[in-house]
């Protein structure tokens, strides 16, 4: 009686230990979450269009050409393309620009090979949902690059905005009409070319008959000039063409199409038409750089003290 007693005391036993071990297995074997897959950097990219370089945002000072020349840069099937002018933005290349070269990632590494100014590595940062940063460890540059697809993003602001890099895409303008107002100095010169330089940058007038040759211009002023905004009119700019010991001319400045602005003189109240010769596509160093505002201001109040 006592052994079947025993038996039956350890059978229970063996039991109750099988009931506690089978509750601690169901804890360990419950479901496991996957954790959500994080983007990589190449989905990151062509998750918008366009990447807008906030040049006012970023370090530069002209030690990466093709990064400092766009306005915009765009990601696509392993190619980069570049919005470098403002002539013709918006439609040129279905509004992405052209193509500057090819790129790869790896993890958030950006390599660029560009086609005229060569590799280029960035490490990537993302700053927001749709900005991020671009750093070059070999100069210690930071681009600030915003993301905007073309249906939302705004050309015309962006071309308004940017006036004074407008006028140097193009070799010379050439005056081709004159309307209205008392005769003056200005009525003289018949060409004007803008370029790189203090301020928004330099300027060159000529006094050569109207068709001449862009390339054998003589250049018989030059000065620093300047172009500000009017307020409450976001597509009329003010244009100062301040000449070395000569003085300043003032014009009010409005953009007819792409290679078509009309200035006019305030002074005299004569209506001047320019129109572009020369059209500089802008691929490399051999263009215009593009400078933050506050290096700019800042070149115009030491040019004013002098």
């Amino acid at each position: 009686m006592k052994l079947v007693k025993l038996f039956f005391g350890l059978a229970l036993l063996a039991t109750v230990a099988t009931s506690c071990y089978v509750e601690e297995t169901v804890v360990v074997t419950d479901p496991y979450v996957d954790p959500v897959p994080s983007v990589t950097l190449n989905q990151l990219l062509t998750s918008y269009e366009l990447w807008y370089v906030d040049i006012n945002r970023s370090n530069a000072s002209g030690q990466i050409p093709f990064m400092q020349i766009a306005f915009t840069l765009s990601f696509r099937n392993g190619d980069v393309l570049a919005n470098n002018n403002l002539v013709g933005i918006g439609d040129q290349g279905y509004g992405y620009g052209i193509d500057v070269g090819y790129y790869d990632t790896y993890n958030y590494i950006l390599d660029i090979n560009h086609d005229l100014d060569g590799y280029v590595t960035f490490d990537v940062t993302q700053l927001n949902d749709t900005e991020i940063e671009l750093y070059n460890p070999d100069s210690g540059l930071r681009y600030v690059l915003v993301g905007y697809q073309r249906s939302n993003f705004d050309y015309d602001l962006l071309f308004y905005e940017n006036i004074h890099y407008f006028v140097q895409e193009y070799v010379a303008w050439e005056k081709v009409a004159t309307q209205g107002g008392a005769p003056n100095e200005f009525d003289y010169e018949h060409f004007l070319q803008f370029l790189p330089g203090g301020g928004d940058g330099n300027f060159q007038s000529s006094k050569d008959p109207v068709g001449s040759s862009i390339d054998h211009l003589y250049w018989d002023y030059t000065g620093i000039f300047n172009v500000d905004d009017i307020p409450g009119n976001a597509y009329l700019k003010y244009l100062t063409l301040d000449y070395d010991y000569l003085g300043n001319e003032y014009f009010e400045l409005n953009v007819i199409n792409d290679n078509t602005i009309e200035l006019f003189h305030e002074t005299s109240g004569t209506v001047y038409t320019f129109r572009g010769r020369g059209y500089i596509e802008n691929r490399s160093s051999r263009g215009t750089l593009r400078i933050p505002k506050a290096t700019i201001e800042k070149q115009r109040k030491k040019i004013s003290i002098f």
